[in-house]
């Protein structure tokens, strides 16, 4: 069976089974003569369950129909390619992130670079920003009054430029040098209103589910199920979202709308959803083209999220996105569970909260016998699970999507109650992602988790004390609901006791030629050699030597090529970029495939740091793009306890 197919089966399967055990929870099972407390949790949970198996639902559908609406790029003439303006926005960000950011946007590739307009556009008006950007040979929009955000930023950019075609780049992210040419050619399509191409937000430092979990290895990063998956679904039912950066946008379009809007705190989801009111197609690609910074602090995660989940509340509202005639019913359903996944939070303390009620107060939240429930609820289980594997590239399973929810619930809840109901937040805060050397958590974050986890802890140990044989069979479905939610709170536990930070700069998996000079002259003993990157970042570099006159690889196993603290001479030459870098050697080590020397770099020219930039940016980054499959919660768990007892076993350089 082909696997689009079989993946098709299993959602209609899904879908059949879900059906049939909500239509049983919803009237069959609320507990109604047991008391107004009782009925009201048993209401809540069932709502609950609703809402989290309809948001699927609405996914299942997409995914099923989103192979047909992917585009492939339209082959252009050069001499066709228009004008773009190329538009960094910038608040408050340290120069050193807006120089990588800025010199990779003058490396982009394009026809008649000519055409290619690069603007700094700064709502901080800050003299080391315009400095910046006449270091680096581009233009500088500088705005003093920054009341309407990143909204007011980029309006300002429009009323200052007028290419027909506009590119936005967050402070952060660094686009690659063919960013343009697999973008602008959608827009050259005269059978298609194309607004907006999104690529894919990616991400080249580890996100804190990585980092504090100690899964840098074994997860991918949280956002790329939205970026990578769930946003490339929605091009079915034209409802894919502008997400900020790394996207092209008509001008003509955001014109028609008004420009960027105003009123919300994520003008970048709105603008999207209405340039689809007006008509437009907003497409998301699925190739990386740039890659940025995952937020590095609890606080400032949290404080992200809470905006997003304010702004598409409020963005949905100030559009009436769920009730309008201006979209396809398809979209309308997109933005219903757009505005329904911020209330799965809420769903999930629910989740939590149930199993503790009726495990450790004895409330009973569903009424019916134990083999009816095993009968309606495991087939639709079992399908659900294996529904959400199919609906990602193995980017996101059952597991890891019920450990996300379970860190971020608790602070969620009531940002989107309060939103909910009209109390909104106006003031755009943007998210910190200086990277910095310490832990990444406080342990104030814990409170909320460590109460949930001694409550479901407490109810498994007092619903399964003193039973035993058949008793454990009949409370087996309670007892498996108590240790999923407790999975959950381990995780999130170990989520918020964060981790030691002791890099500044990110290491980057690179395989790259390099040639290694070290010696004064050629009567001091010279050494000339070659070698191969293991990984490279903006401070240090590590490799291992391919051949040379002076090395032999036996011979390194016992006597290094170099000795701690020699300073040496590197040059890294790639088809695109050089760069002549010094080096002072800071150890080496031997593995199974040879000796490794870690150095410390520093480029020796201005143009050498640009190329060096380059060289460690212009790439798709190094870190998992995938699950990996085999990898269990025992895993995970004995992983986070051996390494944090160990101090947490970190290589550094």
């Amino acid at each position: 069976m082909e696997p689009d197919k079989k993946r098709n089966r299993i959602f209609i399967l899904t879908i059949c089974f879900s059906s049939v055990y909500l239509i049983w929870r919803v009237f069959g099972t609320i507990p109604w003569t047991d008391g107004v407390f009782q009925a009201a949790a048993g209401i809540l949970l069932a709502v609950a369950e609703m809402v989290t198996t309809l948001g699927m639902f609405e996914l299942m559908i997409s995914r099923m129909r989103a192979k047909k609406t992917l585009r492939r790029l339209p082959d252009v003439p050069e001499e066709k390619y228009p004008e773009v303006d190329v538009l960094i926005a910038t608040h408050n960000e340290p120069a050193e992130l807006l120089y990588k950011t800025v010199n990779a946007c003058t490396f982009l590739e394009y026809p008649d670079k000519g055409k290619v307009h690069i603007y700094l556009c700064d709502d901080g008006c800050r003299r080391e920003a315009e400095e910046l950007a006449q270091r680096l040979g581009v233009g500088y929009l500088g705005l003093s009054d920054n009341r309407h955000a990143k909204s007011g930023n980029y309006n300002n950019a429009l009323a200052h430029t007028s290419s027909p075609l506009i590119a936005t780049f967050d402070a952060d992210m660094i686009p690659r040098r063919e960013f343009l040419m697999k973008t602008v050619p959608y827009f050259l399509d005269p059978e298609v209103k194309m607004g907006l191409v999104q690529t894919p937000q990616s991400f080249y430092n580890q996100d804190l589910f990585q980092f504090n979990l100690f899964s840098e290895k074994d997860i991918p990063n949280e956002q790329d199920f939205f970026s990578r998956e769930v946003n490339v679904m929605r091009n079915a039912s034209n409802s894919a979202a502008y997400t900020g950066s790394n996207t092209v946008i008509l001008r003509s379009a955001l014109e028609e709308i008004g420009g960027f809007p105003y009123g919300t705190v994520t003008e970048d989801f709105e603008t999207s959803l209405r340039l689809q009111k007006a008509g437009y197609i907003t497409y998301a690609s699925t190739e990386v083209l740039a890659a940025g910074l995952s937020t590095t602090t609890v606080e400032s995660m949290i404080r992200q999220r809470v905006r997003w989940a304010r702004g598409v509340i409020q963005s949905i509202q100030n559009t009436n996105a769920i009730f309008t005639r201006e979209l396809p019913a398809a979209g309308r359903l997109a933005y219903l569970n757009a505005y329904l996944y911020w209330w799965s939070f809420l769903c999930r303390m629910i989740f939590i909260l149930s199993a503790v009620l009726f495990a450790l107060f004895d409330f009973r939240l569903v009424e019916c016998g134990f083999w009816e429930l095993l009968a309606f609820w495991l087939p639709s289980h079992l399908l659900y699970g294996i529904s959400v594997r199919y609906l990602s590239t193995n980017v996101r399973n059952m597991r890891w999507s019920q450990i996300i929810d379970t860190i971020l619930a608790p602070y969620l809840v009531l940002p989107v109650l309060l939103e909910s109901i009209g109390i909104h937040q106006h003031r755009f805060r943007v998210t910190d992602k200086k990277k910095r050397k310490g832990r990444t958590a406080s342990l104030r974050f814990l409170i909320p988790h460590g109460i949930l986890l001694a409550l479901t802890l407490a109810s498994l140990i007092r619903f399964s004390y003193g039973k035993y044989g058949m008793a454990l069979v009949y409370s087996s479905v309670i007892l498996f609901w108590l240790c999923y939610n407790l999975t959950g709170l381990v995780y999130a536990v170990f989520f918020m006791l964060g981790r030691e930070a002791k890099r500044k700069s990110e290491r980057i998996r690179a395989e790259v030629p390099v040639r290694i000079r070290a010696g004064k002259t050629e009567t001091a003993g010279m050494k000339e050699m070659k070698g191969l990157t293991v990984d490279v970042s903006e401070e240090g570099i590590a490799f291992r030597l391919s051949g040379g006159e002076n090395v032999e690889a036996e011979e390194e196993k016992h006597s290094p090529a170099f000795k701690g603290g020699e300073k040496f001479r590197i040059r890294v030459l790639t088809e695109h970029y050089r760069a002549e870098l010094d080096a002072e050697l800071a150890y080496s080590k031997q593995d199974e495939k040879g000796r490794i020397y870690a150095a410390s770099v520093m480029p020796l020219t201005e143009a050498d740091k640009r190329n060096w930039l380059q060289i460690i940016h212009d790439r798709e980054h190094s870190l998992p793009r995938e699950l990996d499959p085999w990898r269990t919660v025992y895993d995970d768990v004995r992983q986070n306890i051996f390494l944090r007892r160990k101090g947490e076993g970190v290589w550094k350089r």
